[in-house]
């Protein structure tokens, strides 16, 4: 089977959300003051701050980088570097874009977009905003860039405000297709130094487009163990730690906390390709056995929710539209079945999970080898299908804001982000009649139609919907609780 190698992110529908993409504290004061942040991530660059891959959301949600549109609080396309946009036929779109300029002083003009845009096309692997779409991009005079796909795309604005599609300047590229951050994209904040994969240091940048951020910088440490990032939060050595470990959240002040329900979902990811899951009846004796009730109430005790498909509560409007699993195959008798469970500890209650999984699973008669790596280290082998389960968290709507991108790169043949190597043909004609869906609800429906085909290979067992907890310091106001990870510091935080 055909794979193309892709990195995570995540998706995310053009719909209402059960939670706001929300400020923490008060976020206005004079620009002019203020202290560096200090902010301790849990996931280090896992591709040296590749703009095309999974690093693209820890650029984003530093306020380095952006693109055209954005996602709004209900999930729709917003103005970013664009300020509008019209469709031109059905294959064309033209975007008009605001008066801003990059990191390094020349303007953001439709030719450096429309440049930019084509070394993301031209990028291997392809970023996931853009599996299976064809795209041109083109200066259309003084201020107008037009894009042109090779089918049409309804949900174009969307794709466009991927974290993996930001616009940058043409000093980022190197005849070797490198791309150098430093200095170079749009946001408020430059990257300025990076010291391999356990910091980055930014600066202020003073002219963007947006207004003077009130932080003159940010200083980041990435904190993989999350005992480490919370102890760094407790004893002030920090101001912002994402993910913080909800067994640790008990001991932290109430003040502290900030609980924001996501479109995140951990699935347990069965690897149909090869190996003893390739056999429909193991998998389903897995599905029988997972207790996902008790994850969600022991092993997140109470921040998320027992999984009800790939699309958690959070997607409103899914629960209403969701059908029952098509194609269920009846339990076979692991009768001891040896199987390797996988996982990473960037989330600390991933490894949680899943020694609770395999408990259930042997209970149930499987033999089970545990794996656990930090997420950089296993990555490829994931990718490779060198494991016969993974435990995975994984934001569905984080990569293009639409509900059928994350069917179409983690559950088709040709996707690139399918840990489940998964390869139906049913499956794959369900989502593509969701890809050629444009009215919003009819969309919705076909991708529901088509969640239904994924759930019923049993390649997927989602286990629980999260809610993301921020550790936020009493001083820090207007940190961004956003239920799409794509955002976390802005010009409004400070301390």
């Amino acid at each position: 089977m055909r794979r193309v190698r892709l990195s995570a992110a995540a998706l995310l529908s053009a719909s209402l959300l059960t939670g706001c993409f929300a400020a923490s504290g008060d976020a206005t004061g004079d620009a002019s003051g203020g202290s560096r942040l200090r902010v301790a991530l849990a996931f280090p660059p896992a591709e040296n701050l590749s703009p095309y891959g999974a690093d693209a959301t820890i650029l984003s949600r530093l306020g380095v980088t952006e693109g055209l549109t954005s996602l709004d609080a209900n999930g729709a396309a917003a103005p970013a570097l664009a300020v509008s946009w019209r469709r031109e036929g059905e294959r064309s779109w033209v975007f008009r874009l605001r008066e801003a300029t990059f990191q390094d002083a020349s303007a953001v003009t439709p030719a450096a977009v429309a440049a930019s845009l084509t070394r993301a096309t031209e990028a291997r692997p392809a970023p996931a905003a853009l599996a299976g779409v064809g795209l041109t991009a083109k200066a259309a005079g003084e201020g107008d860039v037009r894009i042109t796909t090779e089918d049409p795309d309804p949900v174009l604005p969307l794709r466009l405000s991927s974290p993996s599609l930001a616009v940058l300047s043409a000093r980022a590229y190197d005849a070797e297709a490198r791309v150098d951050l430093v200095g170079t994209a749009t946001g408020p904040f430059e990257l300025t130094k990076v010291m391999g994969s356990t910091a980055v240091t930014l600066d202020r940048y003073d002219d963007y487009w947006g207004g003077r951020a009130q932080a003159p910088g940010i200083d980041v440490k990435f904190i993989p163990d999350g005992t480490a990032r919370t102890n760094a939060l407790r004893t002030g050595q920090v101001d912002l730690a994402e993910a913080v470990p909800v067994a640790h959240a008990a001991s932290l002040d109430k003040d502290v906390l900030e609980a924001t329900e996501t479109t995140r979902t951990t699935s347990l990811l069965l690897n149909s390709e090869s190996g003893p899951f390739k056999d429909a009846g193991l998998r389903a004796a897995v599905r029988e056995a997972a207790d996902t009730s008790v994850l969600a109430e022991d092993v997140y005790e109470g921040y998320a929710d027992a999984g009800t498909g790939i699309y958690g509560p959070a997607v409103t409007w899914a629960e209403g539209k969701r059908t029952r699993p098509v194609g269920r195959t009846a339990a076979d008798d692991p009768d001891g079945t040896r199987i390797t469970l996988a996982t990473y500890d960037n989330r600390p209650e991933l490894p949680e999970v899943a020694q609770a999984l395999e408990q259930q699973l042997e209970k149930a008669g499987f033999d089970v080898t545990l794996q656990v790596r930090e997420y950089s280290r296993l990555e490829s082998d994931a990718l490779d299908g060198e494991f016969d389960a993974f435990v995975l968290a994984r934001n569905t709507l984080v990569d293009t804001g639409d509900p059928v991108s994350v069917l179409a790169s983690d559950y088709t043949c040709d996707g690139g982000y399918n840990l489940a190597q998964l390869c139906d043909r049913d499956v794959d004609r369900a989502v593509a009649k969701a890809e050629d869906a444009g009215d919003t609800a009819a969309r919705q429906d076909a991708a529901m139609a088509a969640e239904a085909r994924i759930l019923g290979t049993d390649a997927v067992i989602p286990l629980v919907h999260q809610r993301i907890v921020t550790g936020v310091a009493a001083p820090v106001r207007g940190a961004l609780l956003d239920p799409y990870e794509r955002a976390l510091v802005g010009t409004g935080t400070r301390r």
